[in-house]
């Protein structure tokens, strides 16, 4: 049988549109750039995420080009449980609009919509309940020496917290009325702005508008969700940036299909495959 070029580019053309298509709605891969997530998930683990877990939506970004989108629900299935390992696009730093950066974290979900998140010497509470740490997280030493009492990196800035004594902090749900008071503008600012994707807030004497209308109430347009890393003593996270709305979700981390030590040196081609982790390959995330 003679080899039919003009069939075999058309296969494969298909063959990389259905690729595009998986990547973009339905599974991609995802890898461990940092120890924010030890010892669940290490540097060099490579991840499968499940993007129908919550909803199926548009891309959150344009495949292959890397150009962050804004996503939209098509369909929803459920919300995002306490407890599950999320990947989601880094809505930036309290005082950005949008992140200078983009880039896509994966954290655990801890707090959900209307939650209130403590952590006391460590420990974490919601709802006044001790939530347990993960099986393979990495406790935090509460008991060392610590430089300041408080950490003027930590959000907000302005309540004295640390990353191991933090809130009480509610976290923002859907149709929350709050007030709008100068004393907690500069808390619920940035959130406001980036529910309008624009900086719509204004201070002109003792009158807060927003969206150019004069207002004592704002009507929350999002459900937002609260996340920490398994590693806490070396995690940027919710304690540091603030909650993850849920349209910027893109998945549930499910799956390790690769792993590889990138830190275990190769000398010669009897050890190429040394850094190979094969007791975490297909391992499942919990």
């Amino acid at each position: 049988m003679a080899f039919n070029s003009k069939k075999f580019l058309k296969s494969l053309f298909f063959a990389f549109i259905a690729s595009l298509i998986i990547k973009a709605f339905i599974i991609d891969a995802y890898l461990i750039p940092s120890a924010s997530m030890e010892n669940t998930l290490l540097i060099g683990d490579y991840l499968l995420i499940n993007k129908t877990a919550y909803s199926i939506s548009t891309p959150h970004a344009i495949p292959l080009l890397n150009i962050w989108v804004t996503s939209y629900p098509i369909i929803n299935f459920k919300k995002p449980e306490r407890g599950d390992v999320i990947v989601f696009k880094f809505p930036g730093m309290p005082n950005e609009l949008n992140p200078v950066e983009e880039s896509s974290y994966i954290k655990r979900v801890v707090g959900l919509p209307g939650d209130t998140v403590n952590i006391i010497n460590g420990k974490v509470f919601v709802n006044r309940i001790e939530i347990p740490f993960p099986e393979n997280a990495i406790i935090p030493d509460t008991k060392k020496e610590k430089f300041s009492a408080q950490d003027s990196r930590i959000f907000p800035n302005n309540k004295g917290w640390d990353n191991d004594n933090f809130g009480p902090l509610v976290v923002p749900y859907k149709d929350e009325t709050i007030p709008i008071e100068h004393s907690s503008i500069d808390f619920w600012g940035p959130l406001i702005n980036r529910e309008y994707d624009s900086k719509t807030v204004s201070i002109e004497g003792s009158v807060i508008h927003v969206n150019k209308m004069p207002i004592r109430n704002y009507l929350i347009k999002k459900d937002y969700y609260f996340v920490l890393g398994d590693n806490r003593e070396n995690s940027m996270d919710s304690r540091y940036w603030g909650f993850v709305p849920e349209d910027y979700i893109i998945g549930k981390a499910f799956v390790i299909y690769w792993s590889w030590d990138q830190f275990t040196k190769v000398n010669n081609t009897v050890d190429f495959f040394k850094p190979l982790r094969l007791n975490r390959i297909f391992k499942i995330i919990n």
